[in-house]
């Protein structure tokens, strides 16, 4: 981009942002007239933020290529035109609603707030959490409030110079399609902005503040979905939990609803208020080791039984058990999926409650296991694309009776987990409470759940997961990964690891392709690629939805027979690392 470009974009952004830190900062590069600057500058205006299929989520700053007010405006004022025309009646009654919620990120009040106004200058009422709140509340309180449309200001787990926006649909869900193509095209078409002043809004009941009316009943549901509460009120004074919200969301809802339990809740003095600077971990990321360094380190102090963890949001959810030698075992988004699972299908079998037709839903890049799990109950597993508001997609379609299962818990590999029926995202609050219960169910039988899901992998095979990502940031980054993955598929390997892929299923152009055959794809259209190698492991390529990066996914299995379960691991351990080396040549690692 030349420079005359980049200054004539930076000038009309000035001119439209009404924030006068945004304004400033632009101000400020402009004023710099140096080299340095200049390349700001073009990172700052090269593109627009774009509005995808799950919102926005970028660097916060001011400039087209940012997180800031103007770019939320513009994004919320295409949300209300669309949302206008899906509902013509409701909005010549002027009855549409709407819910903003935000977490404790950079600017997520001022962006919760500047969309709030957007949304009462298009008619569109909205109710506004009056604090933090998490996104699990924010899809409850939809469907609660019966609104048409849903805001969470959140970057989730991104690094803290992140935040981002996602969009929900009527029934709690992040929109999927035809609405996210709909809402785009609106965004890309806003010309002008309406909206009105916070007294205004207030005066004409256009806003309104919401807290304890949806706090209360988003606790009391929680509890209601849990199996055994005499058991907890039983045993609730042996079990010493940990927990750390990582200067999210989390902290008055898990204190709140487990405390009620009568269970005793620790949270990690530094990391318990919200802090958009994160200053204790570099992401704050249950998924990521070193973010639950403090919360184990108060572990092993209080000899809690578990350890806890939500990210920002408190849609991720993750935890760490005592192990050997008094240290702690971090449990995997995937092994935690199991063990939710067979909790929740025994729980639900041995009280006569597991429903006919049952199933449980998991995404593309989920381990295999859990299909195995699920079958030690009769019951089946669901496929969906990764990203959860694909597995609240089958639960639309449960609810309208067009998928012929019972869906009766959902997850995917990333430390998301559902457990009830009134939120359609991922729920790490629930989740909290559902293994506070877990942890207490297999203390009665004497074992603890690194036991329990050994137990698992005798029945189902030892199972291992196994990440490589790399970054691709800046101009060039999108166009690198578009090169990577059409080389992909233009040369798909005939080997990983020394061991021969039988299969591809390329589910961006709906085909698998095996030994010269194809056949279709039933699943929607989407940038993943999957081999399938000859030993029944899958490895899985894909873009990520909201960082510039590739993600691949390893998922493997070794029989825990004759050489048992540390005989399995080591065949595994040599057989993944062999992979992942293949893999990195291929991005350049």
């Amino acid at each position: 981009m030349d420079r005359n470009t980049v200054i004539a974009k930076a000038k009309d952004y000035i001119s439209k942002e009404k924030d006068a830190h945004f304004k400033g900062e632009v101000e400020k590069l402009l004023g710099l007239d140096t080299p340095e600057a200049l390349k700001e500058l073009e990172d700052r205006f090269f593109q627009n933020l774009e509005f995808g299929t799950g919102g926005l989520r970028g660097v916060v700053g001011g400039g087209f290529n940012r997180m800031n007010t103007l770019v939320v405006r513009q994004a919320t004022q295409g949300l209300a035109n669309y949302v206008i025309k899906a509902f013509p009646q409701k909005a010549a009654a002027g009855s549409l609603k709407a819910v903003i919620a935000y977490d404790s990120r950079h600017f997520s009040k001022e962006f919760s707030e500047a969309a709030a106004l957007v949304l009462a200058g298009n008619g569109i009422k909205c109710y506004l959490f009056s604090g933090l709140r998490p996104t699990p509340e924010l899809s409850f309180a939809i469907r609660q409030l019966g609104a048409d449309t849903g805001i969470v200001v959140t970057a989730s787990h991104n690094p803290p110079k992140y935040n981002g926006y996602k969009a929900y649909w009527n029934d709690g869900s992040q929109v999927i399609e035809p609405h996210d193509a709909g809402i785009i095209d609106e965004v890309n078409k806003v010309e002008e902005i309406k909206s009105i002043s916070l007294d205004e809004a207030l005066k004409t009941d256009k806003l309104q503040y919401i807290d304890k009316e949806i706090d209360a009943p988003f606790h009391a549901m929680i509890r209601s979905k849990l199996f055994r509460p005499e058991l907890i009120k039983k045993m609730a004074g042996e079990v010493k939990i940990v927990y750390t919200p990582l200067h999210g969301t989390g902290a008055m809802h898990v204190e709140a609803v487990l405390g009620s339990l009568g269970l005793n809740v620790i949270t990690v003095p530094e990391q318990r208020e919200g802090n958009g600077d994160f200053p204790t971990v570099e992401f704050p990321n249950p998924e990521e080791p070193p973010a639950l360094k403090m919360a184990i380190e108060l572990g092993k102090k209080e000899k809690a039984d578990v350890v806890m963890a939500t990210d920002p949001d408190a849609d991720r959810f993750g935890i760490a058990v005592p192990s050997v030698g008094g240290e702690f075992a971090l449990v995997t988004g995937n092994q935690m999926g199991c063990l939710l699972i067979d909790y929740v299908l025994l729980s639900l079998k041995e009280q006569g409650k597991l429903p006919a037709k049952a199933a449980i839903v998991n995404t593309v890049v989920t381990t295999g296991m859990q299909e195995r799990v699920a079958a030690l109950y009769g019951v089946s597993t669901l496929e969906c694309l990764t990203g959860f508001k694909w597995i609240a997609n089958l639960m639309r379609l449960e609810e309208t009776g067009k998928l012929g299962k019972n869906i009766v818990f959902g997850c995917e590999e990333s430390y998301g987990y559902l457990v009830e029926n009134e939120v359609r995202d991922k729920d790490g609050i629930s989740a909290a409470a559902m293994t506070a219960e877990m942890t207490l169910y297999w203390r009665s039988k004497g074992k603890s759940l690194l036991d329990r899901l050994n137990e698992l992998y005798t029945q189902t095979g030892y199972w291992e997961e196994a990440g490589v990502s790399k970054y691709f940031p800046g101009p060039e980054g999108p166009a690198t990964m578009a090169a990577i993955m059409a080389d992909y598929r233009a040369k798909p390997p005939a080997a990983l690891g020394g061991i021969a892929v039988t299969k591809t299923r390329d589910i961006k152009n709906s085909v698998v392709i095996s030994g010269g055959k194809k056949e279709p794809v039933d699943l929607p259209k989407s940038d993943v690629l999957q081999f399938y190698l000859a030993d029944g492991t899958i490895v899985s390529a894909r873009p990520s939805g909201t960082e510039p990066k590739i993600k691949f996914y390893i998922t493997s299995c070794a029989d825990a027979g004759s050489g048992g379960l540390d005989g399995a691991k080591a065949a595994l351990g040599k057989k993944l690392a062999a992979i992942k080396k293949d893999i990195r040549a291929v991005i350049g690692e």
